[in-house]
Parts: C-alpha cells; structure tokens; sequence
C-alpha cells in the first residue's frame, strides 16, 4: 500500500515540475516581457521618444 502511494506521489511531483517548468513559467516570462513594453509603448506615447530634449 504505502509503495502505491509514494508511486503515486512521484508521479504527481512529476507532473507538476513539469506543468511549472514547460507550462507556467514560460508564459508567465512572455507575459512579463509583454508588460514590460506595453509599459514602455505607452509611456513613449504620453512623454515622447526618448532622445534629446
């Protein structure tokens, strides 16, 4: 019994590292890359290009 539960427990450690390291994390990374220059489009957009004043 106790063998079935630590196969089982394995398992779904195993999914879920994986669920995090190909699922979760890479679009949490493109969606903070995406934040990112939407933050900059639209401060460029009220304050003007960045360059010489």
């Amino acid at each position: 019994m106790q063998q079935t539960v630590d196969k089982q427990e394995k398992r779904r450690e195993l999914a879920t590292f994986l669920f995090l390291s190909f699922v979760l994390w890479p679009l949490l990374t493109v969606m903070a890359v995406g934040a990112y220059g939407f933050i900059i489009w639209i401060s460029q957009w009220f304050l003007g290009p960045p360059g010489p004043g």
